[in-house]
């Protein structure tokens, strides 16, 4: 086959043989073709490339200031164009292999401050009632941003909450993780009070805790829906979603105190490691409180 063809024949077997989705096919044939762009006339084929000059492309890449997550893209495109070229075409080595990548960058998770949860949570009891609707739904909000906060919970682990699940009398709540895993979660006050009010104005005693307006259990696009509602009456400068509400729980678990084993079990982390990264975030904001208030923190 001839070089110039061995494209076409790789984005085929894709299609063909690994039923690839019209993006992956797009986001390989712009990396394959924008990593023979550069060569321009000079060109010296698919066959004849060697470490080195993907060394130089990925360094053309930094310079260039593209994100460690994009170049990872091109270059898993192009390692899979020639691990085809080793499997098909009978080329004796795949040179992409032998390029060290940068790592990922490791997103922290944005947190809100406690003054913002607490504008947040404030909102549903302050905002006022659309005629029309049970008077109960604010109640109902309230209770769930404050259940959000109070227990780190997962959006799915929230909506597919029983009213069995909640021991008011033992002051938690019984909560069915990921794979199923059962975990008790203590529950604060103010989310056990907010509880109980819904419960008692809405009529809700049995099956689904949170319901809707019809009174079948809550979506999760209904719940993203209510919390995007307040936060477009409050003054938070940034989207919020509920898994930030986790990641504030467990960011201002750590500020306070708390260990790093008993926030990944509220939190229902299965390793260690998944928890750590909001060890980050509290580190992060030491530093920055220190340079803010401490008088040599610039010298």
């Amino acid at each position: 086959m001839k070089d110039e063809d061995l494209p076409g024949a790789f984005l085929r077997f894709m299609e063909v043989e690994r039923s690839a989705s019209a993006h992956t096919l797009d986001r390989y044939r712009r990396a394959i073709s924008g990593f023979r762009d550069r060569w321009k006339e000079e060109f010296p084929g698919w066959r004849n490339l060697g470490g080195d000059d993907f060394r130089d492309w990925l360094y053309e890449l930094m310079k260039a200031g593209l994100a460690r997550s994009t170049i990872r893209l091109r270059f898993s495109a192009l390692r899979s164009f020639y691990k085809y070229l080793v499997l098909r075409q009978g080329l004796a080595r795949n040179p992409v292999t032998e390029v060290q990548l940068p790592k990922p960058e490791r997103k922290l998770p944005v947190v809100l401050s406690r003054s913002q949860i607490e504008e947040l949570l404030s909102l549903p009891l302050q905002t006022e009632h659309r005629a029309g609707t049970p008077a109960w739904l604010p109640l109902r909000d309230a209770a769930i941003l404050e259940l959000f906060y109070s227990c780190g919970l997962r959006i799915s682990e929230l909506r597919s909450l029983e009213v069995s699940d909640i021991d008011f009398l033992g002051e938690s709540l019984r909560v069915k993780g990921k794979g199923s895993k059962e975990r008790l979660i203590p529950v604060g006050g103010p989310a056990l009070s907010a509880l109980q009010r819904y419960q008692r104005e809405g009529a809700v005693t049995s099956g689904a805790l949170f319901l809707s307006k019809r009174r079948t259990r809550i979506t999760q696009q209904a719940i993203d829906l209510l919390l995007r509602k307040y936060l477009d009456r409050s003054s938070i400068p940034f989207k919020v979603s509920p898994h930030k509400l986790r990641h504030s729980f467990a960011t201002h678990m750590l500020d306070a105190g708390a260990d790093l084993r008993s926030v990944q079990t509220l939190l229902g982390h299965s390793s260690l490691s998944t928890t750590q990264i909001y060890t980050h975030v509290t580190k992060e904001r030491l530093r920055e409180a220190y340079d803010k208030a401490h008088p040599r923190a610039g010298d």
